[in-house]
């Protein structure tokens, strides 16, 4: 099995306490985005996990429990997103060169390998150039040289809920706009020695070096664990998507860093709502179960691939 921690929030940097209890216990609940009524109970330990997968734009947070991670023989990556947005995008991030350091803290405990930079998403406007960004990739390239050894970018995506929250600040990228960025890209990360990829993109970028890129991805676990894995692609995801199959334990509406761009939280109201029911001994992220919720187990194992090929 691999965990995604999350997709859905940023439990590194908001919910390192709780996950860290999570796994002293040996198991999480997590609620059905559909059905907040039924929750699974996944167990949370190295005989059944795998690897763990962080989303992140703040690790810092959890780097001083990762010597716990270790000791308990959890497998572990992180996806680090870092952009040059300013706090009329994201606007409850953080100091930038704190990140920053916290980026290059977290690569020298774990290695570069095991740091993955997203540049995610790519935002044009009036004030967000293609000139801004090649700028700005330039320089965090420059700084993260060293530290990671891959960047996965992508254009954003209009979905309905950005366009109401953020129609003045986000806008449509052209074809030809995204073979520009992909190129000035390409060349900078060539500068940097920094291999680029895209997530879930359709447009083909491979005569700039750039390939379609799996977030949580199977190469990178095999990797870090050592063996083969069985897993196949994640069916809940786009189809662009190469990502392997996971469970997320993450909740919507439960991340506090207020990027317009986000589709995991609907309004600031209902994530500040969500945030005072959160309990960090709480097996579920939000809330507490209750009598009314159906708890069922979840059937989960190594995806460690055991049959032996004759050559």
């Amino acid at each position: 099995m691999i965990i995604s921690a999350s997709r859905r929030t940023d439990i590194p940097a908001f919910y390192a306490t709780w996950f860290i209890t999570r796994l002293k216990e040996g198991f999480v609940y997590v609620q059905n985005p559909m059905n907040l009524k039924q929750i699974s109970n996944i167990p949370l330990n190295k005989e059944v996990v795998d690897c763990i997968v962080f989303w992140t734009k703040n690790a810092i947070p959890l780097i001083s429990h990762l010597d716990a991670i270790n000791r308990m023989g959890f497998r572990y990556y992180f996806l680090f997103t870092l952009n040059p947005y300013d706090n009329s995008i994201e606007k409850r991030v953080g100091d930038k060169k704190e990140i920053i350091k916290g980026f290059k803290k977290l690569s020298d405990t774990i290695g570069k390998e095991r740091v993955i930079w997203r540049y995610d998403p790519v935002i044009i406007n009036n004030n967000l150039s293609i000139e801004y960004h090649l700028r700005s990739f330039y320089k965090l390239s420059k700084l993260l040289s060293g530290y990671t050894s891959k960047c996965i970018f992508s254009y954003v995506d209009l979905y309905a809920k950005i366009k109401r929250r953020a129609q003045e600040i986000v806008g449509e990228i052209g074809i030809q706009n995204m073979h520009k960025i992909a190129y000035g890209f390409s060349e900078i990360a060539k500068e940097w020695n920094i291999s680029l990829e895209t997530c879930s993109e359709k447009i083909p970028l491979s005569q700039y070096g750039i390939q379609h890129a799996s977030c949580i991805d199977k190469r990178t676990i095999e990797k870090i664990t050592g063996y083969p894995l069985k897993g196949t692609n994640d069916k809940n995801q786009r189809p662009e998507c190469g990502c392997m199959e996971s469970i997320d334990i993450g909740a919507y509406n439960s991340c506090s860093h207020g990027c317009l761009y986000c589709y995991a939280n609907t309004s600031d109201e209902t994530v500040y709502k969500n945030i005072q029911l959160h309990t960090p001994s709480s097996p579920l992220l939000i809330g507490t179960p209750r009598a009314k919720n159906k708890i069922t187990d979840r059937a989960v194992k190594l995806l460690k691939e055991t049959q032996i090929l004759l050559l």
